[in-house]
C-alpha cells in the first residue's frame, strides 16, 4: 500500500507515526488516488435523492426509473476534456430513456416485448463496439431499464411516464457529475496522468517481489502500464487544443513516467543478465541493495500521483523529501556496483542505467512543479477547469471506435445475447413471474464475449446473490422502521458503487441487499421474493454459461495466433528501427519511441489473450504452454531491444556486415514464427550458427563505447528467438 504524505515526512525525519487522525487521513489520501471513493459518493447521492423525493415529495413517479438512471450515470468515470464528458453523459441519459420507452411499449404485448428485446440487445453490441470502456456498462444499464419497464406492476395510473422519469434521473446524474468539476481537487486530466504513475509504482512493486510468481507479476504489470500510458497519451492528445499550459505540463509529466518506465525495465533486464553471467558471490549482495531503491522509486511514483491530483503544497514537499532520499540511495548503489561487481561490462551497464535514472529526476521535479504552480497562483478555484465553452460532440465522436470492421467475437456475443434474452423475456412474460426480469437481466450481466469471463462473472453473481439473499432475509426478520431501512439502503448502494469495479463478487452481495431492502421500504417482503431473485439469478447465470459453452463459442486459442502474429510483426519492426540507428549512429527519437510503444502494446494484447485462454475449458487449452513460451520470449526480445535503445548514440557501427547478418536471421526467425509459415528448422539453424565476433580491443571500455553493452543484448535476442522457434515446433493451434 502507498504511504501517506504526512507519514512520509515523519518517517524521513525519524518522528513516530501515531494518532487516529493521521490514520484516517492516510486512508483518505490513498483513496483519493483511485476513483472508487468518489464514485461511491456520487452513486449514493444519485440514488438516494430521487428515492427520497419519490417517497416523501409527493411527486407521482415510479422511483425505480429515476433512481437507477441517476445511479447509472453517476457511476461513469469519464476522462478527458469536459466537452467529452458532458457529451457522453447526455448521450447515455438519452439512451436509457429510449430503452425505458421501448419497454413500456412492450409491457402489454409479447411480440413488441420480444422486438424491443432484440433491439436493445443489438444496441448493446453496438455500444460495446463503439466504446470498449463505457459500452459494456451502457449495455447493462439499458438492458436493466428496458426489462424493468416490461413489468406491469412497476407502473401507476397517475405516474409520470417511466421514460421521462428515467430521463430526469439521468439528467440529475449528469448534474452531479458537473457540480463536482469546479470544486473537485482533481482535474480530469490530472487523474489520468496520476494513473500512469500509479501503474509505474505497481510495476516497481512487482520488480521488488521474490518467489515463483515474480516473473508473471512483472509481465502483467508491464502490460497494464503500457495500456495505461497509451490511454493517457490518447486523452492528453485530445486536450492539446484546450486553453492554458496545463495540458502541456501534464503531457511532460506523463512523458517523464514513460521515460522512467523504459529505464526501470532496462535496469531489471540488465540486472538479471548480470546475475546470470556474474559470480553469485559478487552479484547476489547487489540484488539486496536494489530493494530499497525499488521501494523508494515506487513510493516516489505514488507521491507524484498524489501531488498532481491534490495540488497540495504538503504533497509536493513530501515528494521533495522522497526524491532526496532516492538520489542518495542511487548514489550509494552506484558506488557499490563499481566496487563490488567484478564484471566490468555488466557493472558499467548497470552504473550507466542508474545514472540515466538519476538524470531523469530533475526533469521529473520540474515537470511536477509546473503542474502545481498555477494552482497556487489562482487559489482554490482553478480557471483551467472551466473549458465548457465548446459544448460539441466532436470530441466524443473522436473518442469512438468508428471502424466498419466489427470483431467476430463481438458478433457472436451479440447473437447469443439476442437469443438468450429474448427467450428469458418470453419465459417471464408467459409465466407472469412478478420479478421475472431478474432472469434475462442475469443473462445480460453474466454473458461475456469469451467463455472464461462468462464463467467468472457467473460464479461471482450466483455466489454474491446467495450471500446477499441470506443476509437480507436475516435482517428483514427484524422488520426495521422506515428510517433504518433507508439508511441501510444508502449504505448498501454506497458499498455496491465502491466495489462494482474493484470486486464484482462483493458488489453483488450489496446490490442484492439493496434490492430486498428497497422493496421492503414500500411493501412487505417475504422469503418468497428472496428465493425468486435467487432462482432467477441462478437460472439466468446457468443458461448464460451453457450458451457461452455450446452456442457459437469463442475459444481464445482460435484468436491467439492472429494476436501473436501482430506482436511478432511489431517486434520485428522495432528491431529493424534499432538496427538502423546502430548502423547510422542515430540516437533515440520519436519514431523509435512509437515503434517501442507499438511493440509493448501488442505484447500487452498477447498476455490478455493468454489470461483469457487459461479460463477456457481444459479441453480448449491445447497449446497453452507453447503460447506462453512464445509470449514470454517475445516480451524478453522487446526488453532486450529497449536496453539497446538507451545506449544509442552518434557512433556508427564498425561492423555493418554483422548487423546485416543479425537483421537477416532475425527477420527469418520472426517470419517462421508467423501463423501458417514454414521454415522453422532453417530459421533455427541460422540462429544457432550465428556468432558475435570479439569486441575490438580498443572498444572494450564500457564507459566510452557501446559494444560491451549492445553485444550481450544482441546475443540474448538470438537466444530468445531460437527458444521461441523450438517452442513453436509444437505449433500453437
Amino acid at each position: 500500500m502507498p504511504l501517506i504524505a504526512g507519514r512520509d515526512l515523519r518517517e524521513a525525519s525519524g518522528m513516530p507515526v501515531t494518532g487516529p487522525k493521521e490514520f484516517f487521513q492516510g486512508i483518505l489520501e490513498r483513496e483519493s488516488l483511485r476513483p472508487d471513493l468518489n464514485r461511491a459518493i456520487r452513486g449514493t447521492v444519485a440514488f438516494m435523492v430521487p428515492l427520497c423525493v419519490a417517497l416523501f415529495g409527493g411527486i407521482p413517479v415510479d422511483l425505480v426509473f429515476p433512481c437507477i438512471a441517476a445511479h447509472t450515470i453517476a457511476l461513469v468515470d469519464v476522462r478527458g476534456a469536459y466537452s467529452l464528458r458532458l457529451g457522453l453523459l447526455l448521450a447515455m441519459s438519452a439512451v436509457l430513456a429510449i430503452a425505458t420507452a421501448l419497454g413500456v411499449l412492450g409491457m402489454e404485448s409479447l411480440p413488441l416485448a420480444v422486438l424491443g428485446c432484440v433491439l436493445v440487445s443489438l444496441a448493446g453490441g453496438l455500444w460495446r463496439h463503439l466504446s470498449s470502456e463505457h459500452g459494456p456498462g451502457l449495455a447493462i444499464g439499458t438492458g436493466l431499464m428496458f426489462l424493468i419497464s416490461l413489468s406491469p406492476h412497476t407502473t401507476r395510473p397517475d405516474a409520470i411516464h417511466p421514460a421521462l422519469g428515467a430521463l430526469a434521473g439521468g439528467l440529475f446524474g449528469v448534474l452531479l457529475q458537473v457540480l463536482g468539476w469546479p470544486f473537485h481537487p482533481q482535474h480530469p486530466l490530472r487523474r489520468t496522468v496520476a494513473e500512469s504513475w500509479l501503474a509505474l509504482a505497481d510495476l516497481l512493486d512487482a520488480l521488488a517481489m521474490e518467489g515463483e510468481g515474480r516473473h508473471e507479476a512483472i509481465v502483467h504489470r508491464q502490460a497494464d502500464l503500457r495500456t495505461t500510458l497509451n490511454q493517457t497519451q490518447a486523452v492528453l492528445a485530445e486536450a492539446n487544443a484546450l486553453p492554458g499550459k496545463l495540458p502541456y505540463h501534464l503531457e511532460r509529466l506523463n512523458l517523464a513516467a514513460a521515460r522512467l518506465t523504459l529505464r526501470v525495465i532496462v535496469l531489471n533486464t540488465s540486472l538479471e543478465a548480470a546475475m546470470t553471467r556474474g559470480a553469485s558471490s559478487s552479484s547476489a549482495p547487489l540484488a539486496a541493495g536494489f530493494a530499497p531503491v525499488l521501494a523508494s522509486l515506487s513510493n516516489s511514483a505514488r507521491m507524484v500521483a498524489l501531488a498532481v491530483v491534490s495540488r497540495q503544497a504538503s504533497h509536493l514537499a513530501a515528494f521533495e523529501v522522497r526524491l532526496a532520499r532516492l538520489e542518495n540511495l542511487l548514489a550509494v548503489l552506484r558506488s557499490q556496483i563499481r566496487s563490488r561487481l567484478g564484471d566490468d561490462a555488466a557493472g558499467g551497464q548497470l552504473d550507466d542505467i542508474l545514472r540515466q535514472i538519476e538524470e531523469q529526476l530533475p526533469a521529473l521535479r520540474e515537470a511536477l512543479g509546473a503542474t502545481l504552480d498555477r494552482a497556487s497562483e489562482r487559489g482554490a478555484f482553478s480557471l483551467e477547469l472551466f473549458d465548457l465553452h465548446t459544448l460539441t460532440l466532436r470530441p466524443l465522436a473522436a473518442s469512438l471506435n468508428l471502424r466498419g470492421r466489427i470483431d467476430p467475437a463481438l458478433v457472436r456475443h451479440t447473437a447469443r445475447m439476442v437469443v438468450l434474452v429474448a427467450a428469458g423475456v418470453i419465459v417471464f412474460k408467459v409465466l407472469e413471474i412478478p420479478h421475472g426480469y431478474w432472469l434475462p437481466f442475469s443473462m445480460i450481466v453474466v454473458l461475456q464475449p469469451d467463455f472464461g469471463s462468462t464463467r467468472k462473472r457467473a460464479a461471482e453473481r450466483m455466489l454474491g446473490t446467495l450471500a446477499g439473499g441470506i443476509i437480507a432475509s436475516s435482517v428483514l426478520w427484524l422488520h426495521p422502521p422506515l428510517g433504518v431501512l433507508l439508511a441501510a439502503v444508502a449504505v448498501t448502494i454506497a458499498l455496491f458503487s465502491y466495489y462494482v469495479k474493484r470486486s464484482y463478487g462483493i458488489a453483488v452481495i450489496f446490490i442484492t441487499l439493496n434490492v430486498v431492502l428497497l422493496l421492503e421500504a414500500h411493501q412487505t417482503v417475504t422469503l418468497a421474493i428472496t428465493l425468486e431473485r435467487l432462482g432467477c439469478t441462478l437460472a439466468g447465470g446457468s443458461l448464460a454459461l451453457i450458451a457461452a459453452l455450446i452456442f457459437w463459442p469463442v475459444w481464445e486459442r482460435q484468436r491467439f495466433p492472429e494476436i501473436m502474429g501482430k506482436a511478432l510483426g511489431a517486434n520485428l519492426g522495432y528491431l529493424r528501427e534499432v538496427v538502423m540507428r546502430l548502423e547510422d549512429g542515430r540516437p533515440h527519437d520519436e519514431e523509435l519511441l512509437q515503434h517501442r510503444r507499438t511493440a509493448e502494446s501488442a505484447n500487452s494484447e498477447v498476455f490478455s489473450s493468454l489470461r483469457r485462454m487459461t479460463a477456457d475449458p481444459r479441453s480448449r487449452r491445447d497449446g497453452l504452454e507453447q503460447a506462453a513460451a512464445l509470449a514470454n520470449g517475445n516480451q524478453r526480445v522487446t526488453n532486450a531491444l529497449s536496453v539497446v535503445t538507451v545506449h544509442l548514440n552518434d557512433q556508427r557501427t564498425r561492423h555493418p556486415e554483422l548487423l546485416a547478418r543479425f537483421l537477416g536471421i532475425c527477420t527469418e526467425g520472426f517470419g517462421a514464427l508467423q501463423p501458417g509459415a514454414a521454415g522453422l528448422d532453417a530459421a533455427l539453424a541460422s540462429l544457432e550458427a550465428f556468432t558475435l565476433p570479439e569486441i575490438d580491443a580498443d572498444h572494450r571500455d564500457a564507459t566510452r563505447f557501446r559494444e560491451p553493452w549492445v553485444y550481450p543484448q544482441l546475443a540474448r535476442i538470438v537466444t530468445e528467438l531460437a527458444a521461441m522457434l523450438l517452442a513453436a515446433k509444437g505449433r500453437v493451434p
